[in-house]
């Protein structure tokens, strides 16, 4: 009997779960928000996801659900698994990818490295830690921030007097947090995966670039991830080892199930410190598609169906994965494919069908190759072609 999936949103995410689902025999359904979204090939019906009954009545066509994003109320999570509905990821384990206060109260209480935090609700308080910090932090929203949305630098106590303006006319209070503005390296994300029955797949850890506060560009594997480092033990490791232990620690800290990715700063003094949670499918994975010998939406699908994890082996020395921003406004990528795929042959294209307006993501290209310089100049190239 075919087993069929739910998908809980309609973006790129959900789309790209569509092809590994047909080659898996899974039968994919998807609830998206409005209609002619991503996901469209898949949509089997249009609500809202804040509705209990519209959400209730989708669980019943499907065995199993899961998400495009990680903003479902949590009463309908829990309305769900009430109901008999395998959800995965849970409520319990989404709660601190909804969340990133108590996302940062999980951390530290797991014993993992995080910037230096706190929960603030006046201009006083966030003046206090920018005191103890040299005079700068990021100020972030605990729920609703996505690329770069509800995250601020600030250097004055009174920067996010709006934020907490809405904080007390919402009058169910509610904190900001102040991180310190870590002075790192560069940026990694570790991605894993974990099924209910507990295996656990880990892919090698990547560098993320990023402009705006939008993932830009993805190298896979992240180069010199086999530096020195210090394990979370404080025994002798590598970046690449300390980035799975920690990713490994956070599923099955809060039982995440189907994909997980951990974004993680390195530092210039050799720390791995946890930056951002997201329970599914991610943009620093998106490589895997054609980078890897098992993408992150196959592994999502096996994993959420309590499926035997694939292999996560690139299947080449280098994948750069370029995010397309933008573009002509009114033009869709693949309008300008045959230029792109006449110029770079190698170039891997996807788009999400989504029209372009400038700093949309309306697709990516992946180029992957054994030599770093090479891969990573093509996939720039081919992926400006598209944005000019």
């Amino acid at each position: 009997m075919k087993s069929t999936v739910g998908v809980i949103g309609g973006g790129q995410l959900a789309r790209m779960m569509i092809p590994p689902a047909v080659s898996l025999g899974v039968i994919i359904k998807v609830l998206e928000e409005a209609p002619g979204m991503s996901a469209e090939l898949a949509a089997t019906g249009v609500g809202d996801y804040h509705d209990l009954d519209t959400v209730l009545s989708f669980a019943k066509t499907v065995d199993v659900i899961t998400f495009d994003h990680e903003h479902v109320p949590q009463h309908v999570l829990h309305a769900l698994v009430e109901a008999g509905v395998p959800v995965h990821p849970g409520p319990d384990a989404l709660l601190y990818a909804q969340d990133k206060l108590l996302m940062r109260h999980k951390i530290t209480e797991l014993g993992l490295p995080s910037p230096d935090w706190a929960a603030i609700s006046n201009a006083d308080e966030l003046g206090a830690f920018l005191d103890a910090h040299g005079g700068r932090a990021v100020v972030k929203t605990a729920r609703g921030g996505y690329d770069g949305k509800g995250v601020r630098v600030v250097d004055d106590k009174n920067a996010a007097d709006d934020w907490f303006t809405v904080l007390a006319e919402d009058g169910r209070g509610g904190s900001l947090i102040v991180e310190e503005l870590v002075d790192f390296v560069r940026e990694l994300a570790q991605q894993v995966a974990r099924r209910p029955s507990g295996e656990i797949a880990a892919y090698p850890v990547v560098e993320t670039v990023q402009k705006g506060g939008v993932c830009a560009e993805v190298i896979a594997p992240a180069p010199t991830a086999t530096d020195a480092a210090t394990g979370l033990d404080g025994s002798a490791s590598t970046v690449a080892e300390v980035a799975r232990d920690i990713a490994v620690r956070v599923a099955e800290g809060v039982g995440v199930t189907g994909m997980l990715a951990v974004e993680l700063f390195e530092t210039r003094d050799g720390r791995v410190l946890v930056n951002e949670l997201a329970m599914r499918p991610h943009n620093s994975g998106h490589w895997s598609i054609d980078g890897a010998v098992t993408s992150q939406f196959e592994q999502h699908l096996r994993a959420v169906l309590d499926l035997p994890l694939g292999s996560t082996r690139p299947r080449d020395a280098w994948s750069v994965m370029i995010n397309v921003l933008g573009g002509p406004v009114g033009q869709f990528m693949q309008d300008r494919y045959p230029a792109v795929a006449g110029e770079f042959p190698a170039a891997k294209l996807h788009s999400y069908a989504k029209e372009s307006r400038p700093g949309r993501k309306v697709g990516h290209v992946t180029v992957s190759g054994a030599r770093l310089d090479d891969v990573l100049a093509d996939a720039r190239a081919a992926a400006a072609f598209f944005e000019d």
